[in-house]
């Protein structure tokens, strides 16, 4: 919510994320029209610019799905946000780990959610963003435990440290956030969100990022480096992954699709169909898609590259 910096969330105690919710953020301060809304991959061609209704959503077709037992299911809900105040960029929301069941809740609850995490963070195409608080021991720190399992060298594993303003006075994580303490090679970004009594108390998302800012600013352990805290240089940071990432992948990617594509047409032809009039054109589009999406960044990235995101 402070990336997309609207409240459209489901909110609750225990597991409130039920499903992997698919976020796609695109800019939109290029045009015209400020106007921000959400469509669901559901619901196509629906606009939602009542943001309060995009949870209510959420919520419903959770819960149609998925039932209401606090069940999880992975089947994921796709939700793209059109905003000129977000920077374009895929997160996937997962169920926060958890250890034991609770009401009806099935009692392998803990194995699912880690399977289910599991099965997104495995795939190398994957930037993992490890959330720990700041009160906690990176050493114990599930989120890093699990990262490590998939990504044991750290290099695909961007760290982020919660709870900053929540430490006992006269401590503080800045060796953690200096990456001196378990060591990643995206390093970690400390983050101040709000708390359950700033949203009892309505206290909105653009005045806590704010307060934010402000902290980092004075606090004496951060403020030497608070322009790479917080949350408006976390959405630049992976932004900026993002691209770098599929930069990386899409050779690879076109080398997967032009071999299964040389398979579908070589046993396409041995059944005496014709590649061009069947799902192989398709594919071939598709390539050619991509090969254009990868000459398109090109400029992009290099532009990215050489702005001072701090």
């Amino acid at each position: 919510e402070a990336i997309v910096q609207r409240d459209f969330l489901p909110r609750g105690s225990g597991i409130v994320t039920r499903r992997p919710l698919v976020l796609h953020l695109v800019n939109e301060s290029r045009n015209a029209d400020k106007t921000e809304w959400g469509e669901f991959g559901h619901l196509p061609g629906k606009r939602f610019t009542d943001f309060p209704l995009i949870r209510r959503e959420i919520e419903r077709y959770t819960d149609m799905e998925a039932g209401s037992n606090k069940g999880i299911i992975s089947k994921p809900i796709f939700l793209t946000i059109h905003s000129p105040n977000v920077v374009d960029l895929i997160l996937v929301d997962l169920p926060g780990l958890t250890k034991v069941a609770v009401g009806d809740q099935p009692q392998d609850i803990e194995k699912q959610v880690r399977e289910l995490i599991e099965s997104y963070i495995k795939e190398q195409m994957t930037i993992i963003l490890a959330v720990s608080p700041g009160n906690v021991d990176l050493a114990n720190s599930d989120a890093l435990k699990l990262a490590h399992k998939w990504d044991p060298e750290g290099n695909r594993t961007l760290g982020v440290i919660t709870k900053l303003d929540l430490l006992d006075q006269g401590t503080d994580a800045a060796d953690m956030l200096q990456n001196r303490v378990i060591p990643l090679r995206l390093g970690y970004i400390g983050l101040v969100m709000r708390g359950q009594k700033d949203i009892a108390e309505d206290k909105d998302v653009k005045t806590a990022l704010q307060d934010e800012e402000t902290f980092f600013r004075q606090h004496y352990a951060y403020q030497t480096f608070a322009n790479k805290c917080g949350t408006r240089f976390l959405g630049k940071s992976l932004s900026t992954l993002l691209l770098s990432h599929v930069q990386k992948f899409l050779p690879q990617t076109r080398a997967a699709i032009q071999l299964s594509l040389k398979r579908f047409e070589e046993e396409l032809s041995r059944l005496g169909g014709s590649p061009e009039e069947s799902q192989g054109g398709l594919n071939a589009m598709m390539l050619r898609i991509i090969l254009l999406q990868q000459q398109q960044q090109q400029p992009q990235l290099h532009d990215y590259q050489k702005r001072d995101i701090g």
